[in-house]
């Protein structure tokens, strides 16, 4: 179907009453009772970033066609648009917290290079657990009694949260200044293929837009993420036609437009050099007629927590 029509719901930030200022905290356990239909097990693309830390039990979840086993001490990070299911968890416990973008305006270069998901251990886990009460207190707090509390407050509880169970950062091999530098100058980078890859497919394109040359953004590129800028594009484009292949039911000629191909043939050969399938095959191995995601089939009617399949505050929108 040429609109795209599939089976991943797009969930929407839409906080539950007395959730205030962009965040809002719950656990494992809470999203288990709110969705009774097990909607959380089939594919979903939020637009806002959902942090969670596994204290006990085992488990499993998917983002982005790799799976990641879950154990205590599993922390896993979903950013805005990345396509994801909560496979099995049904023993895990531990907190969840749901954030907009931009909460947490000029946060630490980890927030782009860390994994979807890795092991918090020993006194780190201990510490990030007691980060994650203090803020979950607070955050009902300032939902019983909006006068104690403030954005920045939550802001400052996130981060510390975030920063006691991000990987531990292995020593700069750049000097502070140029380390810093390359920082700055990857998350602009970064924000501007976020919002042109489907227009601009060359280096040069975002070099010329961004004031930089292409050999700056490339070493910025390289020192950010252990990868240089053209590698950094092109993954980023072929995430999105995996996504369309697998999650939509749009022919392959309309995800090479969707895209910003100018015909398919120039479609099949990048998706080939990349994985050495053309796009018709892959999508044959991994798409929803493989039967390894479920096809959704939702009128939107019942009840709107458990349509969500996170929490009362949030909508599935499709």
């Amino acid at each position: 179907m040429e609109n795209g029509q599939g089976a991943v719901r797009q969930l929407r930030y839409l906080p539950a009453i007395g959730s205030p200022h962009g965040v809002e905290v719950l656990d494992f356990a809470g999203l288990r009772s709110m969705d009774p239909r097990r909607r959380r097990a089939l594919p979903q693309r939020p637009d806002f970033h959902v942090f969670a830390l596994v204290r006990s039990g085992t488990g499993s979840h998917e983002a982005d066609f790799h799976a990641f086993p879950l154990s205590e001490g599993s922390a896993v990070w979903i950013r805005p648009g990345t396509v994801h299911r909560w496979s099995d968890v049904d023993a895990c416990d531990g907190p969840l917290v749901l954030f907009r973008p931009g909460f947490l305006p000029g946060f630490t270069s980890a927030e782009t290079t860390a994994p979807v998901s890795w092991q918090v251990d020993g006194q780190r886990l201990d510490l990030a657990l007691l980060a994650a009460e203090h803020l979950g207190r607070e955050h009902d707090t300032a939902a019983h009694a909006p006068h104690l509390a403030s954005p920045a407050l939550l802001a400052h509880l996130l981060a510390a949260l975030l920063l006691r169970a991000l990987p531990e950062e292995p020593p700069a091999t750049d000097a502070p200044e140029t380390g810093g530098r390359h920082t700055a100058v990857f998350r602009a980078y970064r924000t501007a293929v976020e919002e042109h890859f489907t227009d601009w497919h060359q280096v040069t394109d975002y070099a010329r837009a961004l004031g930089y040359d292409a050999r700056t953004l490339t070493r910025a590129t390289r020192a950010a993420a252990g990868t240089g800028a053209k590698a950094f594009l092109d993954q980023r484009i072929l995430l999105e036609a995996k996504r369309l292949l697998a999650h939509t039911d749009l022919p392959v000629t309309g995800c090479a437009r969707r895209l910003g191909f100018r015909d398919v043939g120039n479609f099949t050969t990048f998706f080939r050099r990349q994985e050495a399938l053309p796009p018709a095959a892959w999508r044959a191995a991994h798409g929803v007629r493989s039967g390894r995601f479920p096809v959704r089939r939702d009128t939107g009617t019942g009840d709107p927590a458990a349509s969500a399949g996170f929490t009362p505050g949030l909508r599935g929108h499709s």
